[in-house]
């Protein structure tokens, strides 16, 4: 999967695709799946090959942190994404002027130092608290409902801000960007058949990264009462497989 991204990311980078908004978007968007897998992946690789099922407690926030932040990343390139297509559609003679390069640099950016913001908030959550008893981690990768599991001390409200912080997010984001689409289609009903056509193939191949990545994300951050963190099955689709076929959706649209 990572040779994949590699090559499209490349392909992107070494072409006079670069320079279009989109093309643009989806190379960060190719790197973050490359680094978000990268914090996940490889380590449960290598535990379940050595039957070793150890992490440090610095390795253990680490991994939270980064797959936290590179998370966030794509969840603010996919808004992007589909701000540039809404630009496209709706502001089509404006559309080199709002999507100018330096506007693009300044979404990628502002995209890092958002989910910067929002993996520090889980960090200063986890190392503020105590931990005793067991040390075991009822998930394959650290992440925060786990490891809230393990404190000695009554996290309920910190649950709430973390449904607070990373689901009601989820959710909003994910209402925007439906939204957005339903915008679009509305708008497509005026064109003719063949620029519907060619539009709908762009913006269906985002819609469809953006439904597999979202909902995800909202059951296991959005839980209720015990439940949180118990969903390891769909942890793996969101932290694994959507990012394995997110470039497949986009490469192989017509």
């Amino acid at each position: 999967m990572v040779s994949v991204n590699l090559v499209v990311l490349l392909t992107i980078k070494g072409s006079q695709l670069s320079e279009q908004p989109m093309y643009y978007f989806l190379s960060y968007l190719s790197f973050m799946d490359i680094c978000f897998t990268s914090t996940v992946a490889p380590k449960l690789i290598i535990d379940l090959f050595l039957q070793c099922n150890t992490i440090s407690y610095n390795g253990c926030i680490a991994q939270m942190f980064y797959a936290h932040f590179f998370g966030a990343t794509e969840i603010f390139i996919l808004v992007a994404m589909a701000y540039d297509r809404y630009v496209a559609i709706c502001r089509l003679l404006y559309y080199m002027i709002i999507m100018s390069r330096q506007v693009c640099y300044m979404l990628v950016i502002a995209s890092a130092i958002g989910a910067f913001i929002h993996s520090l908030v889980h960090v200063f959550i986890i190392i503020r608290l105590p931990f005793c008893g067991t040390n075991e981690i009822d998930h394959y990768f650290c992440d925060i409902f786990p490891l809230l599991k393990l404190a000695c001390t009554d996290t309920r409200l910190l649950v709430i801000v973390v449904i607070t912080t990373t689901g009601v997010l989820s959710i909003l984001t994910f209402l925007a960007l439906v939204i957005s689409y339903i915008i679009i289609l509305s708008i497509l009903r005026t064109r003719s058949s063949e620029g519907r056509r060619k539009t709908l193939s762009i913006c269906g191949s985002h819609i469809t990264v953006v439904f597999m990545f979202f909902l995800p994300l909202i059951f296991t951050y959005v839980p209720v009462g015990d439940s949180v963190g118990d969903e390891k099955l769909i942890a793996a689709f969101y932290t694994m497989m959507t990012n394995k076929l997110n470039l497949s959706i986009y490469t192989l649209r017509k």
